[in-house]
């Protein structure tokens, strides 16, 4: 059965490792599983970091990253789901969505009236997932994509 709950430092460990197997499933540039658990250890430790763990017994099998930000459109911090991942032959289970009802939960207890949630344009079978649970394009339907900035602090 498939338990799912809120992480604690004590999961960070695990956290990473789910971590590092999502970025490389994906392709995705990623540190080693070590260098995310000890950031993982540091934001888990902050008010407005969050996860969220699914197990299957002993195992993991899915876990989410929610931050929290102040807002200036409302009372509340807005919610922004950093990462959400179920593990390959696990998908299509119920598990994300479990995942994210925890996340939604947590996010209201925190007074979030709104959850954010970046979405690669090409990723047909997540944006399918999310607007299944409600959540919507804010492009009126028009598919974009999402453009981000990065530049230097310095």
């Amino acid at each position: 059965m498939i338990d799912v709950r809120r992480a604690s430092t004590a999961d960070a460990a695990v956290l990473a490792r789910l971590l590092w197997d999502f970025n490389t499933e994906f392709d995705t540039e990623t540190d080693d599983a070590d260098v995310l658990e000890e950031r993982f250890t540091r934001l888990l430790s902050l008010d407005d970091v969050v996860a969220v763990l699914a197990e299957d017994g002993d195992r993991p099998v899915g876990f989410a990253l929610m931050t929290l930000r102040p807002a200036i459109w409302f009372d509340g911090p807005v919610s922004q789901l950093e990462e959400l991942y179920v593990v390959p032959g696990l998908r299509s289970h119920g598990i994300g969505t479990r995942v994210l009802d925890l996340c939604k939960r947590l996010a209201r207890e925190h007074g979030s009236p709104e959850m954010h949630i970046g979405v690669d344009e090409v990723d047909v079978d997540t944006r399918r997932f999310y607007e299944r649970h409600g959540y919507v394009n804010i492009e009126d339907g028009v598919d974009y994509r999402m453009l981000y900035y990065v530049g230097p602090t310095d």
